[in-house]
């Protein structure tokens, strides 16, 4: 990892910020992106306090152009990074009747259209280089449904999307691409959003044990170290996800009883 040079979106909090101390410890130099400059400066100085091996870069993801200069100063600081880790993502669960037109706008464009800008801007960086890792950091969100959110399921199916049409076209190529999805993990996405935890389906409670950031963050770093085209954590979640494909009615049945129940 002593060579490997690391760019963390969503990297001021959360399973960023977590992966990005794993990474560091293993001997990387890591690079954290997001939005709020003062969060940045807390995580990187967190992790890192001698200022050596961990710089960020305050960035609206969502805007190209924000994107591609943000790009343009890393490239010229540090080089071309060797791995993207797409970690940034908000949204907050809403129903159908609480959500407004704004609300779908502002889901799909974080993870989604901060995910597709990312990694398009650094793989046409890249391209002469011939190499390059793409991590993309998903919810359990994106292979199953359930009612009380509308706009954050579908912009985290869009995002598996994404991963599976980038890795069909980067396929035979010295590039990688690498799905992770999590379930539950504890971190201040949920302290923030107290309505989105409440949400959750009781089956899902039940079976899937709560990972803790630290645990997600080596995930992360383990990925790094050895690319895999899908990474499901915990175990169990992979179990469900295999048993959703073949039995889809029965699941939709189980997430209908056991989730949110929409005021009549």
């Amino acid at each position: 990892m002593t060579k490997q040079l690391i760019l963390i979106t969503g990297g001021s909090s959360g399973i960023g910020k977590a992966a990005a101390a794993a990474l560091y410890a293993q001997g990387a130099f890591v690079l954290l992106q997001a939005r709020n400059l003062d969060k940045l400066q807390a995580a990187a100085h967190e992790i890192d306090p001698t200022g050596k091996r961990v710089h960020y870069y305050s960035t609206d993801l969502t805007s190209l152009r924000d994107v591609e200069a943000s790009a343009k100063a890393i490239v010229q600081e540090h080089g071309l990074p060797d791995c993207i880790i797409n970690c940034a993502g908000e949204g907050e669960w809403l129903s159908f009747l609480e959500s407004n037109p704004d609300h779908y706008a502002q889901t799909i464009a974080s993870p989604y259209l901060a995910t597709a800008l990312t990694c398009k801007v650094f793989y046409d960086l890249m391209k002469e280089r011939g190499a390059g890792h793409f991590i993309i950091v998903n919810s359990a969100a994106a292979y199953f449904s359930f009612s009380g959110a509308t706009g954050y399921i579908p912009s985290r199916w869009a995002l598996l999307g994404f991963s599976k049409a980038l890795q069909a076209d980067l396929h035979n190529t010295d590039f990688s691409v690498s799905s992770v999805v999590f379930g539950k993990v504890d971190t201040p996405y949920f302290s923030n959003n107290p309505i989105s935890e409440s949400r959750i389906p009781k089956i899902a409670d039940w079976l899937i044990s709560t990972l803790t950031a630290q645990q997600a963050g080596q995930r992360i770093a383990k990925t790094v170290k050895h690319p895999k085209s899908e990474v499901l954590a915990p175990f169990m979640l992979g179990v469900l996800v295999v048993l959703n494909r073949f039995f889809p009615g029965s699941f939709r049945w189980l997430l209908r009883i056991t989730g949110y129940k929409r005021p009549l």
